[in-house]
């Protein structure tokens, strides 16, 4: 009897420290066993960076010259799968810090044949007082019922950041509409980083209405909202004045701009959040993965100064604004040399996200100069 007592108490007490350590992972990796959660992701460590800056050449139809249009840094790409190949869009910088997009496809993955030409870029259009000097940056990619792919982008005159969207039906020919804003209130504002709520499905990422609208997350300060009735034209939400965010921002009052998704202070994400891949509609609600920086006086003291990590957040699918649940850490962050090293120091940026082959890849920025991958298994 005392020695099964003992039994008891010991295997009682294995499984409470089992339990425990258990515990403190979920916690550290914000709750991995979550099924509202996207994870886990593990970093393709033994192939990463899955591209670097190249010598392809372009005449540049500003410039009336040829340029080497990818030679400082590649980063931020979107992906979609077409005919069983994996598409990135991703941006490209030349010498002189201007942004075009490129693209290349892959049959694993991993591998990528890059076009010679980029395939958006500032031109001798009506858009060009929006895209030059600084460029088109930041691609994120959806299709419509239709099978058309629409492009959120920001185009940077080099004063102001502006969300823009073009269409294509081959990923190669790209028609530009300008600002996502048209409203003379908003069409001159900072304005960037455009996630439309999506369904993916059968390989592909396909927008959603909710209420009868379309719904995007948008902003690199908060996150914000806005809707829109055909995909080009976008009017931000807005709510009353919230005094204990921020009011202005990039010099625009932003007070009025309703907010899905806040920074929080003591954490990673304290000083900036900032929208990934397009936002994912599931049966539990939307799912979005999202960036942010770190300032350690007031966030998380074990990283370093201006740190990008990765996160998700899950919010009612009927209503965009409401968050259900939040991942209280990271599960990406800067870990490899080219992650620690470049353009941007300790950057982890994602913006492209395709279930191919049978996995979830998520491909994402590295200090702004390179392009890495993050792998999931169904």
């Amino acid at each position: 009897m005392v020695r099964e007592k003992f039994y008891t108490i010991l295997f009682g007490l294995i499984f409470f420290i089992s339990c425990s350590s258990t515990q403190q992972k979920n916690s550290h990796t914000g709750n991995t066993q979550n099924n509202n959660w996207l994870l886990p992701f593990n970093k393709l460590d033994s192939v990463n960076p899955v591209m670097q800056p190249g010598n392809l050449t372009f005449t540049c139809p500003v410039q009336k010259k040829l340029i080497k249009w990818e030679a400082k840094n590649v980063y931020n790409p979107t992906v979609a799968v077409r005919n069983d190949t994996l598409f990135m869009l991703y941006r490209a910088q030349d010498s002189a810090d201007c942004s075009r997009i490129g693209l290349a496809n892959s049959v694993d993955g991993i591998h990528f044949t890059r076009y010679a030409l980029p395939v958006l870029f500032p031109e001798e259009d009506a858009y060009k007082k929006y895209e030059w000097p600084g460029g088109c940056e930041d691609p994120r990619l959806i299709q419509d019922s239709a099978g058309t792919y629409y492009m959120s982008y920001t185009a940077f005159d080099g004063k102001t950041a502006r969300l823009m969207m073009a269409t294509s039906a081959d990923l190669f020919h790209w028609k530009k509409y300008g600002p996502v804003f048209k409203n003379e209130q908003y069409k001159n504002m900072w304005s960037k980083s455009g996630s439309i709520v999506s369904i993916y499905k059968n390989n592909k990422i396909v927008a959603a209405k909710i209420n009868g609208l379309y719904t995007m997350y948008w902003g690199d300060k908060y996150i914000w909202l806005a809707t829109s009735h055909d995909l080009i034209h976008w009017l931000p939400e807005q709510q009353k004045p919230d005094k204990n965010y921020d009011s202005v921002y990039s010099g625009y009052t932003i007070s009025h701009l309703k907010i899905a998704i806040p920074t929080r202070k003591n954490k990673f994400d304290c000083d900036l959040v900032e929208s990934g891949p397009p936002a994912m509609l599931t049966n539990n609600g939307i799912l979005l993965i999202y960036n942010s920086r770190n300032i350690p006086s007031i966030g998380d003291t074990s990283l370093p100064q201006g740190t990008y990590t990765v996160s998700q957040v899950l919010l009612d699918k009927n209503d965009p604004a409401k968050i259900i649940e939040r991942m209280n850490n990271y599960f990406l962050k800067p870990e490899q040399p080219y992650e620690f090293s470049g353009e941007v120091n300790n950057v982890c940026f994602a913006e492209g996200l395709a279930f191919y082959k049978n996995k979830w890849w998520l491909y994402y920025g590295t200090a702004d100069s390179k392009i890495a991958v993050a792998v999931k298994n169904k």
